[in-house]
């Protein structure tokens, strides 16, 4: 399986910055932005890609460790782009940002990992069963699917390669058990009637969106979101949904909980493919993930959850170069489970690391900066990222759709500061974590009063067809309700219970308990942990039901000790299982209490 071969066309390194090398050619050889090259330091080749080019001079970045690298070191052009290599056995791997397989290594080379050594991202001698979907002479579109291999849960598609301009003719295919690189079929193009040999693997460019071709010659549609990312956790599904195919950010300052919330979300939302991006972040965060996935059991199939997981992880310690290239490589293995019609789920984490390393690399190629020294082009990059989600239907029908979640690490919890600016104004969720709700330990803790989401308008069809016709009506009221709330609060700190009326004491005390019993979830018991959507709708309508009643209360206290015992028993319920009779007996008694002190049972 090469990587990256040298195209014979050679440079010369004519000045070293760090990790930026300038590189000459001469007049005859070709040089492009974002090709791939090797600068050759000895015994050791190390890869580096073309950032910028200016006449016969290009800047390179070296995804590598540059010590020993000089003026007059040969580099060797590959004549490709960055590009990830596609095909069977990526669930379940532990890649670097260049999808260099991590266990494989380490298993080689020990846990101190040398420079220049790479591996090839699909095992070349591990045999899979391909099955033929197809026969011989038929007329299959790019992108179109010629056959299927078992893998974990899940039947890997083989397709034509992307870039074909038309449908070609299968001219030999054949099934068994093979290698990845072993022949499988042969198809020949109507243009030039020449026939190609096609492997299980395919290599694309990480930085080109796979569907761009696709849809630009009609074989591959975009369609607009129109179901709801389901995670379990209410305070999302609820008030701040994410859409199938949508976009989202988590910023928040250190500590708030991005890193259990980013877990939850990847164990438990209704996807086929979660991919995880840890892009920066510390050593200590990346092993627990490496080490937790693997022994954690997927609530959807009973496995592990590492066998529909892939992770991808540059800590803080790596290259920055290296760490830039790693959203993209996510990105580009997402777009292709999308291709193949399965719901895929990519969390990046963090992407302020991310814009970090394009800082420092802006930086050595001295352009000129923008706000906090990041480079002008800092907004472009993140739209850039976050628009190759979405929802695509194939050139085989099949609709397939890719989430992205990015967290964000602004310093001192700032959302004022440049990344979070230009990420807010991507997506179309914004779940922002609070410093003092955290402090608290209301956990998750996203704060309700500064998060938003576009998608709750924008799937109002889906939720008045699967939930309730009044579904949107009722959030919006109790999104009301928690300001007024606030605000109620905010007077009570001034003033003291006594500068307020009853009736917004009673106003505050329903904020409260929609907080403590709705927004809060907790993530170490085995039911509260995950409320899949029916319970949720169910729990929701007890709680809008406690919310509307209007309550008879002789004084403040009374009204305290009624919402307390609500709060005491919701939560009690919230912790029994749907079929116990411990459920049904909290439902009652929440019931109970709220008709005693309603009004109407009063006046009766």
């Amino acid at each position: 399986m090469p990587n990256n071969p040298s195209s014979g066309r050679v440079a010369r390194i004519v000045g070293v910055r760090e990790s930026l090398v300038l590189i000459e050619v001469d007049e005859d050889t070709p040089i492009v932005k974002n090709e791939m090259g090797h600068i050759c330091v000895g015994d050791e080749r190390l890869k580096a890609e073309v950032l910028r080019v200016r006449g016969r001079i290009a800047d390179m970045q070296v995804f590598e460790d540059t010590r020993g690298v000089r003026v007059g070191d040969r580099v060797e052009l590959s004549g490709e782009m960055l590009s990830a290599t596609l095909g069977p056995g990526l669930l379940g791997q532990v890649f670097d940002g260049l999808l260099n397989p991590l266990h494989e290594l380490a298993e080689k080379y020990g846990f101190f990992l040398p420079r220049g050594v790479t591996v090839p991202a699909l095992d070349p001698d591990k045999k899979w069963a391909f099955t033929p979907v197809v026969e011989t002479g038929r007329r299959v579109s790019p992108g179109g699917i010629i056959g299927t291999i078992p893998e974990g849960p899940f039947q890997h598609r083989i397709m034509i390669p992307f870039n074909e301009p038309e449908p070609v003719e299968i001219t030999w295919i054949r099934g068994g058990t093979f290698p990845v690189d072993t022949p499988i079929a042969r198809y020949r193009r109507r243009g030039d009637g020449k026939e190609i040999e096609l492997t299980m693997t395919q290599r694309w460019p990480v930085r080109r969106p796979i569907p761009e071709p696709l849809m630009r010659r009609g074989f591959s549609e975009r369609l607009y979101p129109e179901r709801p990312l389901t995670t379990a956790t209410r305070i999302i599904d609820t008030f701040f949904p994410i859409a199938q195919g949508g976009t989202a950010c988590i910023p928040g300052p250190f500590g708030a909980g991005k890193t259990v919330l980013q877990s939850l979300i990847a164990r438990y939302s209704d996807v086929d493919i979660v991919i995880i991006v840890a892009c920066g972040e510390r050593a200590g965060e990346v092993v627990e993930t490496i080490t937790e996935y693997p022994n954690t059991k997927d609530p959807r199939t009973g496995a592990t959850l590492m066998d529909r997981t892939i992770i991808i992880c540059n800590t803080s310690s790596m290259p920055v170069a290296a760490r830039e290239a790693s959203i993209y490589s996510g990105l580009c293995l997402g777009e292709y489970f999308r291709q193949m019609g399965y719901r895929t789920l990519m969390i990046a984490d963090s992407t302020s690391r991310w814009a970090q390393a394009m800082r420092e690399i802006s930086g050595r190629m001295e352009e000129i900066p923008g706000e906090e020294g990041f480079p002008a082009y800092l907004d472009s990059a993140i739209k850039s990222v976050y628009e190759r989600a979405g929802v695509i239907r194939g050139a085989h029908g099949e609709v397939g759709s890719l989430t992205m979640i990015g967290t964000v690490s602004p310093a001192g919890g700032n959302f004022e500061e440049p990344v979070t600016q230009a990420t807010l104004g991507t997506v179309k969720t914004f779940l922002g974590l609070s410093a003092d709700r955290a402090y608290k330990r209301f956990y998750p803790a996203i704060d309700p009063l500064i998060s938003w989401s576009r998608y709750l308008d924008q799937l109002a069809d889906w939720y008045r067809e699967h939930l309730d016709p009044l579904w949107v009506e009722d959030v919006k009221r109790l999104q009301d309700l928690l300001r007024q709330g606030d605000d109620i609060y905010q007077i009570m700190q001034v003033t003291g219970e006594e500068g307020i009326s009853l009736e917004d004491f009673v106003t505050w005390q329903k904020a409260v308990l929609v907080d403590m019993v709705y927004l809060q979830q907790d993530a170490f018991d085995p039911v509260d942990v995950y409320m899949p959507r029916e319970r949720q709708l169910e729990s929701f309508r007890l709680l809008k039901r406690i919310v509307d009643t209007q309550y008879d209360f002789a004084d403040k206290e009374t009204a305290r000790e009624c919402f307390v015992k609500l709060t005491a028993l919701y939560k009690n319920w919230n912790y029994s299982p749907g079929e116990s009779p411990e459920y049904q007996r909290y439902r009652q008694e929440i019931e109970d209490l709220v008709s005693r002190y309603a009004l109407e049972a009063k006046a009766s």
